[in-house]
């Protein structure tokens, strides 16, 4: 395997770790929930029982997002080694 080979697997690799995927959605959805949240009307925030609960879980879902994000950037996905791989699944050139 060639070093250009070795960079294009690892990169496949990072691009599709599903911590990016999860982290990514929390992130937006958190913003949005916390944006919702700062502009609650007295009406939701009593049907809450007097919480601002689209703030709070705006927030909790913000820093999961982070959380997850700074997982994948700490700890990097590595790629499976070629012996990992099943012997049908190998690229024919």
């Amino acid at each position: 395997m060639s070093d250009q080979d070795k960079v294009d697997t690892a990169r496949a690799a990072r691009l599709f770790d599903v911590r990016r995927v999860i982290g990514g959605l929390f992130t937006v959805y958190g913003v949005i929930v916390t944006i919702l949240g700062i502009f609650d009307s007295r009406a939701e925030i009593d049907k809450a029982g007097g919480v601002r609960i689209n703030l709070w879980i705006g927030l909790g879902m913000l820093a999961l997002g982070l959380l997850f994000l700074l997982w994948q950037w700490v700890r990097p996905a590595e790629p499976p080694e070629p012996s990992d791989i099943p012997a049908g699944d190998h690229v024919r050139e």
